[in-house]
C-alpha cells in the first residue's frame, strides 16, 4: 500500500494515532524537564511525529542535523516518503531513509537530515508527503581518484588512495583547508627522552554511505603507516559529515589498538590541515575558545599596546577581526617601523588535564615560548585566518578527553600548519600496559582464590588493549572571513553541545517501540511522584559524581566507578573488579530508559558518553578476544572475563535508532557472528564443572561450528543482535536464526531454568537437553535479556519460548513453596530480587494477573538484594581533610544497585501502575 492510497478504515486510524500522540505529547510537556521541550503545545495532523530540539530551544548556529523517528506498527509501507515542516511555518528540506522495519515490513524507525542552512524554527512536524529540496542541493561526484562534495558553499576533495585524506576543502573558489591527514607518533618506550617516530594515515577503502540531496557521508578506511619505513599499524575509520548550505564538515574519527602495549607508546595522535594564509601579518588572526563563552583573540603581528599609535581605526579592525585600513592611513610612526614588530608564527593550547590549560606562542621554531594566557577548560575550538578566510577547528569534549592540544605552525608563512591532537604530544607517552604483575596468579585456581579479595578476574595476557577502540568527534569550518567574537563563541557550542534533534517521549511511547517497558514520566499520585524524584535523585548524583570524581580522560570518560569506599570517601577506582563499571548490570540501559521517559538533554549527553565509551573502549574489536567486551576492573580492559554481555547489542540500540550514527551501526554489526568467539573463549573456561549453572554451558563442543551458550547474558546479547540485524535489513536468514534459537530455548525441558545448551551457530539451535536439572543465575536477566525478551515476544510468534520466557519471570522471585510446585524443587543461591521485580511485573502485564503486579511492587520496595533505603535521599558533603576537595557522598550508592533499582523503577511503573500501592510501600 503505497502512502498515497490509503482506505477509509486505515486513514481513520492513522488520524486515531495521530490525535493521541498529540494529546500524548502536550501532557508530556507539563512533566518534562524545562529543557526537554519547547513549551506550547503542538496540533499535530493525522500521522505526524513530533520533532523538538533537544535544549528546547531554537539554536543560533547548526550545521545541519540527523535525527530518528519511530513510527507506530503498520502506519507507513518501506517506500513512504517523508516531508517536514516548521510547525506554523513553511516546508523545510529533508533527506530520509529507513533504519528499521517492523515484522509486516512497514517502517519502524526512519533516519532524517536538514539542510545547515534550514530556517530556523522552535519545533516541526513530520509526516508522510514529498520532500522539499535544498536551495542549494548537495553533490557527490566521484572519479578514479576522488570523491568531491559540493554543499552549495564550500567544495571538498576526497583522495580514494594514498596518504592525504582530504586534498583540499574550497570557498568561493579558493581553497580554505588543504593536504588534511592522519598523524601519529609512537615511541618504544614510556620515557621522555627517547626517539619518536612518526606515522600517517594510508587509505585502504573509501565507501560513500549516501550521496545527498541534504546529507552525504563519506566513510575512509585504513591504517598509518611509518613516514621512513614499511610499518603500517593502528586501523582508523574516518568518516566525513556534509550538509547542504554548510560551511563545516564533521569529522568522527576511530581508532583500533593493534600494537604492542610493551613496545608501542603513543606520544601523539591527530588530524592535520594547511590554512592558506593571505594578506598582511597583521590582518592575521589566531583565536582559541576558553571556559564557557571565554575567548583568546589576537593577532599574528600585533599593532596595539606599542610605543607609538597606529590610530584608532587600525587598532579596533585588528582586535574585532576585520582588515585593517590601508597601510597609508596609519600614522606613520608605526608603518614605517613594522619590520621591528614581532610577528608569532607558531601557537600552541595544551588542556593537560580536566582543570588546566595553557597558551603559548613564539615567533619561530629556535626561539623561547611566551606564556600568554591559562584557564580551567578550553572549550574545544580554534581558528587561524584573516580577513579572506579561513579555517574554524575543534574538537569535541576536548577537556572532558584530555589530554589535548591544538597546534597552530607557520601562521606567518605562506600557509599555517593546523594540528588537532587528540592525544596531546606534550602530555608524553599513553601507557596501555598492566598495572601490576601476575602476583603469582599463573593458575585458575589461584585466579578464583585472588578474586575473593579484589574481586578481580586476572588471567596472564588477558589484561591487553588488544583490539579496544575509541572514537572521537571533530569539526572543520571553512570560512569566508574571520569571524565575530560572538559568532565564534556560537561555533564552539556547537563543538561542545552540538545541537540535536530528537522526537518526543510521548510519540515514541505512543509507537511502542522497545515494547513499552517504559513510559513518559507521570507525578499523577504521591506515590508515583515518589518514585520519579528517586529516579531523579540517582541521576543527578551520578551526574555531579562525574565532575567531584573527575571521571574524565581520553580512554574513561563516559564510564562511571562501580563501587564506593567509605572509609577512603573514594570510589574503588583502584582495588580490582571494584572499578571502572563497564556496562555491568546494565548501567547504559538503566540512563536509556530513562532519558526516553524524560527527554531531558543532560540524560542524553550523558547516555551518549557512556555509549560512545562502552561500545568502544570497552569491547575489543579485533584480535583473539574480538569481539567479546572485557568485565569491569581497574583498567576497561584489565579483567579476563571477555564477555558478550558487555559487547551486547543492547546498549547500542537506543542510541542508534535516536540518531542513525552510522559508527554506533558498526559496532553493533560487529556482533552479529560474536557468539563464534565462544568456541575460543568459554565465559566458564575458570569454573571446575560442577560449578557450572545458569550461564555457562556445561559441555564443551569441539568443533568450531557449535558452542556452549548461556540462555541468559549469553543468548541475551546474542538475540540483541540479531533482532537488531533482521529489523535493521529484514533479512530472512537472520530471523530463521533468531527463531529458530527462541523455539529451542522453550524446547528445553526447563526452558529458561535449563540455563545453557550447545548452540548449532550456523542455524542459531540449540541441542534439546537430555537432563532436567533446574540451572539458575542471579545475572541470567541483568544484562537486557528482561528487555531484549519483551521485544522479541511482541514481535514474533514463538508460544513455547514466550511460556518458557514467562516462567521464568513468574518463578524466580515466586515463594519456595511455588517453585516446588512448578519445578519440583526451591530455587537456591538467588540474588538480585529488587531487579527481578520488573520480571514479576512484566509477567504480571502478560498474564493479566493483578496479584502478580502487587507481588511485583512488595518485591520492588523490599529491595532485597537492591536498595532498601527508603524516604527522602541525601548525601553529605565531605570536606577537608578528609578528603582532597569537597566531594558529596552518599556511601549507599553502588553503581549495580542503582542500575538495577531504576530499571526495576520504571519498568514496574510502565507496566503495572495501576497496582503501585497509595504509600509508596
Amino acid at each position: 500500500m503505497s502512502s498515497s492510497s490509503l482506505t477509509r478504515r486505515e486513514f481513520v486510524r492513522r488520524a486515531a494515532l495521530a490525535a493521541a500522540a498529540a494529546q500524548l505529547f502536550a501532557s508530556s510537556r507539563a512533566a518534562a524537564s524545562p529543557v526537554s521541550a519547547p513549551a506550547a503545545p503542538l496540533r499535530l495532523p493525522p500521522g505526524a511525529a513530533p520533532v523538538r530540539w533537544l535544549d528546547g530551544k531554537t539554536p543560533g548556529e547548526t550545521i545541519g542535523n540527523t535525527w530518528g523517528v519511530s513510527w507506530p506498527r503498520g502506519q507507513y509501507p518501506r517506500d513512504t516518503k517523508f516531508a517536514l515542516r516548521a510547525v506554523g511555518g513553511e516546508a523545510v528540506p529533508v533527506q530520509s531513509w529507513p533504519t528499521a522495519y517492523w515484522p509486516d515490513g512497514s517502517l519502524k524507525w526512519t533516519a532524517h537530515a536538514v539542510p545547515a542552512d534550514a530556517k530556523p524554527a522552535e519545533a516541526f512536524e513530520l509526516s508522510a508527503g514529498e520532500p522539499a529540496l535544498p536551495s542549494r542541493p548537495l553533490t557527490t561526484t566521484t572519479n578514479a581518484d576522488t570523491i568531491t562534495v559540493a554543499t552549495g558553499v564550500i567544495e571538498a576533495v576526497i583522495a580514494r588512495r594514498g596518504d592525504v585524506l582530504v586534498k583540499t576543502i574550497r570557498r568561493d573558489g579558493r581553497d580554505v583547508l588543504k593536504q588534511g591527514r592522519l598523524v601519529l607518533q609512537r615511541q618504544d618506550k614510556p620515557d621522555a627522552g627517547v626517539a619518536i617516530e612518526s606515522f600517517t594515515g594510508r587509505i585502504e577503502k573509501v565507501t560513500v554511505e549516501q550521496a545527498g540531496p541534504v546529507r552525504a557521508v563519506i566513510k575512509i578506511e585504513g591504517r598509518h603507516a611509518a613516514v621512513a619505513g614499511t610499518r603500517e599499524w593502528l586501523p582508523f575509520i574516518v568518516r566525513l559529515y556534509f550538509y547542504a548550505g554548510g560551511e563545516a564538515v564533521r569529522m568522527v574519527h576511530t581508532i583500533v589498538h593493534d600494537g604492542d602495549e610493551q613496545k608501542d607508546f603513543i606520544r601523539g595522535l591527530g588530524v592535520r590541515f594547511e590554512v592558506p594564509m593571505r594578506g598582511a601579518l597583521y590582518d592575521r588572526h589566531v583565536r582559541f575558545s576558553g571556559q564557557d563563552a571565554g575567548l583568546f583573540a589576537e593577532a599574528v603581528q600585533g599593532i596595539t599596546g606599542l610605543r607609538r599609535d597606529p590610530g584608532v581605526a587600525v587598532r579596533e579592525a585588528q582586535v574585532a577581526g576585520r582588515a585593517t585600513p590601508p597601510l597609508e592611513t596609519w600614522s606613520p610612526a608605526v608603518s614605517q617601523r613594522l619590520q621591528y614588530v614581532p610577528a608569532f608564527g607558531d601557537w600552541t593550547l595544551f588542556q593537560s588535564t580536566a582543570d588546566g590549560f595553557e597558551i603559548r606562542k613564539r615567533t619561530r621554531e629556535g626561539f623561547t615560548w611566551i606564556g600568554p594566557a591559562r584557564g580551567q577548560r578550553a572549550g574545544g575550538l580554534g581558528y587561524v585566518g584573516t580577513p579572506q578566510g579561513g579555517a574554524a577547528f575543534g574538537v569535541r569534549h576536548f577537556w572532558e578527553s584530555y589530554p589535548a592540544q591544538f597546534d597552530l605552525r607557520g601562521a606567518t608563512t605562506a600557509e599555517a600548519e593546523v594540528t588537532m591532537w587528540l592525544w596531546a604530544p606534550e602530555a608524553g607517552a599513553m601507557d596501555l600496559r598492566g598495572y601490576h604483575d601476575d602476583m603469582g596468579e599463573d593458575t585458575y585456581a589461584k585466579q578464583t582464590e585472588a578474586l575473593e579479595i579484589t574481586y578481580e578476574d586476572y588471567e596472564p595476557g588477558f589484561d591487553r588493549p588488544e583490539g579496544v577502540a575509541r572514537t572521537s568527534e571533530l569539526f572543520l569550518w571553512a570560512l569566508a572571513a574571520t569571524p565575530t567574537r560572538e559568532r565564534l563563541v556560537e561555533l564552539a557550542g556547537v563543538v561542545r553541545e552540538p545541537p540535536v534533534l530528537l522526537t518526543t517521549p510521548a510519540h515514541l511511547h505512543l509507537c511502542q517501540v522497545f515494547d513499552g517497558l517504559w513510559a513518559p514520566v507521570d507525578r499523577s499520585t504521591p506515590a508515583r511522584a515518589a518514585v520519579e524524584d528517586q529516579l531523579d535523585w540517582y541521576f543527578d548524583f551520578y551526574h555531579g559524581q562525574r565532575e567531584q570524581r573527575r571521571w574524565y580522560g581520553f580512554w574513561n570518560f563516559g564510564d562511571v566507578v562501580h563501587t564506593y569506599d567509605a572509609d577512603r570517601h573514594e570510589w574503588r577506582y583502584d582495588v580490582g573488579g571494584f572499578g571502572w563499571d563497564n556496562s555491568e548490570l546494565s548501567t547504559d540501559l538503566w540512563l536509556w530508559l530513562f532519558f526516553l521517559r524524560t527527554g531531558r538533554a543532560d540524560v542524553f549527553r550523558f547516555a551518549e558518553a557512556m555509549t560512545r565509551h562502552t561500545g568502544e573502549v570497552d569491547v575489543h574489536h579485533l584480535g583473539r578476544f574480538a569481539p567479546l567486551g572485557s568485565r569491569h576492573n581497574v583498567l576497561h580492559w584489565g579483567c579476563s572475563a571477555k564477555q558478550l554481555r558487555i559487547s551486547t547489542a543492547a546498549n547500542r540500540r537506543y542510541y542508534y535508532y535516536l540518531t542513525a550514527d552510522e559508527r554506533v551501526g558498526d559496532l553493533m554489526r560487529e556482533q552479529i557472528e560474536a557468539v563464534r568467539a565462544l568456541v575460543r573463549i568459554q565465559p566458564g573456561r575458570k569454573l571446575p564443572a560442577a560449578r557450572h549453572a545458569g550461564d555457562l554451558a556445561r559441555e564443551t563442543p569441539s568443533d568450531a561450528d557449535h558452542a556452549g551458550v548461556g540462555f541468559g547474558t549469553d543468548w541475551g546479547a546474542i538475540s540483541a543482535a540479531w533482532l537488531t540485524e533482521w529489523e535493521r535489513t529484514g533479512d530472512p536468514k537472520i530471523r530463521d536464526r533468531l527463531v529458530a534459537s527462541m523455539r529451542t530455548i522453550g524446547q528445553q525441558p526447563r526452558g529458561f531454568f535449563t540455563g545453557a545448551g550447545i548452540m548449532d551457530l550456523d542455524t542459531g539451535a540449540f541441542a534439546i537437553s537430555k537432563s532436567d536439572k533446574v540451572s539458575v543465575s542471579h545475572l541470567s536477566a541483568v544484562f537486557g535479556l528482561v528487555e531484549v525478551c519483551a521485544e522479541l515476544i511482541q514481535l514474533l510468534d514463538v508460544p513455547e519460548f514466550k511460556k518458557a520466557w514467562l516462567d521464568y519471570c513468574e518463578l524466580y522471585n515466586a515463594s519456595p513453596e511455588e517453585q516446588q510446585r512448578r519445578l519440583g524443587q526451591p530455587l537456591h543461591g538467588l540474588n538480585l530480587q529488587q531487579g527481578h521485580s520488573r520480571l514479576t511485573a512484566y509477567a504480571a502485564k502478560l498474564t493479566g494477573n493483578p496479584a502478580l503486579a502487587k507481588r511485583a511492587w512488595r518485591e520492588f520496595f523490599r529491595g532485597q538484594g537492591g536498595i532498601r533505603r527508603r524516604g527522602k535521599l541525601a548525601a553529605v558533603r565531605v570536606t577537608g581533610p578528609a578528603v582532597l576537595r569537597p566531594v558529596d557522598e552518599a556511601d549507599f550508592v553502588s553503581t549495580n544497585a542503582t542500575a538495577q533499582w531504576g530499571l526495576a523503577a520504571m519498568e514496574c511503573l510502565a507496566v503495572t501502575d495501576r497496582s503501585l500501592p497509595a504509600n509508596g510501600d
